[in-house]
């Protein structure tokens, strides 16, 4: 991945091109299953894969659906 440096040009980093798998529980569906009166099942697991660049915006995302974070694993270029 590109990363942008202070004077705005694109250099490639190591860390840019690293990818994490979150493994993540209770994401909301939609608007819809938010209005119901009962909970929605915590069991299940969402595997989402992000690159290094976007985890911040991928945890605050995840924590807006009502989601927890259950583990982080880097994922391996081979």
């Amino acid at each position: 991945m590109l990363a942008q440096n202070a004077f705005g040009s694109q250099t490639t980093s190591p860390a840019g091109n690293r990818v994490f798998l979150y493994e993540v529980e209770g994401l909301r569906q939609n608007e819809t299953t938010d209005n119901n009166n009962y909970p929605i099942r915590q069991s299940g697991s969402t595997f989402i894969k992000v690159p290094y660049s976007r985890m911040n915006e991928e945890m605050q995302r995840i924590t807006r659906m009502g989601g927890k974070i259950v583990s982080i694993q880097p994922l391996s270029a081979d």
